[in-house]
């Protein structure tokens, strides 16, 4: 069962929520600067992201499971919230030049079935963000976040997944250094938190944020097999690729 819609929404209305918001958005938009001529897809629960990145977009849609439900967005205008399977997307095929996932992968029955839709609707030479609970961080301990629901990832994981479904990995970040706490994410404490964590120990974010561009050198992704999600794997040297501060290259 994944969390529900009202409840992911009442989270970001708490301090720990608009700090998760802030930190990934900071990253976002340093990887994404221009989305003026672009379509761009939310899926999983992506109003809090669009809210801050849809003004620059062609045209912005969020994408909700059907097993989580909905809210609608934006509330002050006609709806572009869009309610269906995430095995099974209800839109054509390369419609879309960015999509970004939230919520979505660590409580999905089948990552790569999601993946392979995903793959299917993105645009030549499109891109993904994929955004996930780090296995290593505390918000994947955290029941009282929709980060601590269902299935954390390493960067192995993650990485596996993208490259069967014919996604090739660009750029790989972690975000989300503060603590899962209300006192540790009011304010500016969560970017003081976040400049340290990248500083001292940039793999312990809460978060990691993967960009992929789909393969078109595939004519379709590989065939589904099953997902190994807890085993231990051996990570390289992080960077935080996704870094306003930084150039955006590939973690070494």
């Amino acid at each position: 069962m994944r969390t529900d819609a009202l409840q992911i929404d009442r989270f970001y209305q708490t301090e720990q929520g608009r700090a998760a918001r802030a930190m990934i958005v900071r990253r976002l938009a340093a990887l994404w600067p221009d989305l003026k001529t672009l379509d761009v897809l939310a899926m999983g629960y992506g109003p809090p992201l669009l809210e801050m990145l849809e003004t620059g977009t062609r045209r912005a849609v969020a994408f909700m499971p059907a097993d989580q439900g909905a809210i609608r967005w934006p509330g002050d205008a006609s709806s572009r919230t869009v309610l269906g399977e995430d095995a099974h997307l209800p839109f054509r095929d390369a419609m879309f030049d960015r999509i970004v996932l939230i919520h979505a992968l660590e409580e999905s029955q089948s990552p790569p079935h999601m993946l392979r839709e995903i793959w299917r609707i993105l645009a030549p030479q499109g891109r993904l963000v994929l955004v996930a609970p780090n296995r290593t961080g505390l918000w994947a301990r955290m029941e009282t976040t929709p980060f601590g629901h269902g299935r954390p990832f390493s960067k192995g994981q993650l990485s596996r997944l993208l490259t069967d479904a014919a996604l090739t990995p660009t750029a790989w970040a972690r975000a989300l250094y503060a603590p899962p706490w209300k006192w540790s994410c009011k304010g500016d404490r969560a970017l003081g938190w976040e400049k340290t964590g990248e500083a001292i120990a940039p793999h312990l974010g809460g978060l990691i944020m993967a960009e992929a561009v789909k393969n078109t050198g595939a004519l379709t992704p590989r065939a589904v097999r099953p997902v190994r999600v807890r085993l231990p794997v051996l990570e390289g040297r992080p960077a935080t690729a996704l870094s306003p501060h930084k150039q955006i290259a590939k973690e070494t």
